[in-house]
């Protein structure tokens, strides 16, 4: 194993972190490219894998918003049904600067929706598509993927290499990273979860979770970055935990053998990576060295998290680009993929162009 670790705020290293890519082993740096010029240059619609029954106590709403994040249409359509935020369920967490249709639940008891309820949200920047009733309230994290439609502008478009990467991504699958929104401008929510936990976690201080998510993060990254360093990010090792492709189901294994590397080849399974958190890893011999050097590099945040009592779990190392198409689109280049539930978009595109917020080194608001 490599000596000389990615990278790390909380440890005494600068940000942004060195996070390698995948690609530029073989073809070098990305071109130069630019994206999300415009909200409508990045589009991106959750997939449920089923519908609302037509009847129950909550109101599911289907709605659109070019300039809204998730918590902000909460916020609007608590405030437009007069009820409390806690009765509007979603289950994705979407950014603000992209056009975005996802599904949103209201609680409304023996009560029909808000004479007009269309147009007021229209008045606040949310366009509501359908509605239907169902009888549960939308949870968290019920969608099984994301549907992305981006625009791609600058040197980036009559640059080849562009489809070449674009090419090898849909063959040999993406690194599964966190993207740079999950850590903040300058790392600064890793700063916050790192202070959090050497303190000690409480919910009072952290009611979503959000820091204890930050740093799994950034832990989960760093394994990331260590085995792309090494070559191994896509293929497993001995003492690995797989996990098929598309599931969470998951089996460890004691030494690759022919079918297994085979499986790996075809996107049916990958290599997982770990979520810190306490209880046992079944990762050994080569795996369960990249675990230790993870404690052993980052002993704070490790700890911190297990004191939290997160409960570790696995992430997939590498994801398949679902239904990829690239197309010229008048002066920009349009790719659409579909991608698991927390698998994050800039990470695909990370790989494909060069610009400055998929180097970590994310601009202050307003800049």
């Amino acid at each position: 194993m490599s000596e000389s670790p990615p990278g790390s705020l909380c440890e005494g290293a600068p940000w942004p972190p060195v996070w390698p890519r995948a690609l530029d082993a073989e073809f070098g740096s990305p071109p130069a490219g630019e994206y999300r010029a415009s909200p409508e240059d990045f589009v991106v619609e959750e997939c449920l894998d089923f519908a609302p029954e037509g009847e129950g106590e909550h109101l599911w709403l289907w709605v659109e918003t070019p300039r809204l994040a998730t918590l902000d249409m909460v916020r609007e359509l608590a405030r437009v049904c007069d009820v409390p935020a806690r009765a509007i369920g979603y289950s994705g967490m979407k950014d603000r600067f992209a056009v975005t249709r996802q599904w949103l639940s209201v609680h409304l008891p023996g009560r029909d929706a808000p004479e007009g309820l269309a147009e007021a949200l229209a008045a606040r920047g949310i366009r509501v598509l359908s509605q239907a009733r169902h009888p549960r309230k939308l949870k968290r994290g019920v969608h099984r993927a994301n549907r992305f439609s981006l625009a791609v502008s600058g040197p980036a478009v009559d640059d080849p290499q562009l489809a070449v990467r674009w090419e090898r991504l849909c063959a040999c699958g993406v690194p599964n990273a966190f993207g740079p929104q999950r850590f903040g401008a300058g790392g600064r929510n890793l700063l916050r979860a790192a202070a959090l936990l050497t303190r000690g976690w409480r919910k009072r201080d952290d009611r979503h979770g959000m820091m204890l998510s930050t740093a799994r993060s950034f832990l989960f990254n760093e394994l990331l970055a260590i085995r792309q360093g090494e070559g191994n990010w896509h293929r497993l090792v001995p003492g690995d935990v797989a996990v098929l492709d598309g599931t969470a189901s998951q089996f460890a294994v004691d030494v690759p053998d022919a079918d297994l590397a085979e499986r790996t080849e075809r996107l049916d399974l990958h290599p997982g990576g770990v979520l810190w958190g306490s209880g046992e890893s079944l990762a050994a011999a080569s795996a369960g060295e990249y675990e230790a050097w993870l404690t052993a590099r980052h002993p704070t945040l490790c700890a911190g998290l297990e004191r939290a009592g997160v409960r570790l779990s696995r992430r997939p190392l590498r994801v398949r680009l679902g239904e990829p198409a690239l197309a010229r689109d008048g002066e920009r280049l349009r790719l659409d993929f579909r991608l698991p539930r927390g698998s994050f978009a800039t990470a695909v595109l990370r790989e494909l162009i060069d610009h400055p917020s998929l180097t970590f080194e994310m601009p202050e608001k307003g800049q």
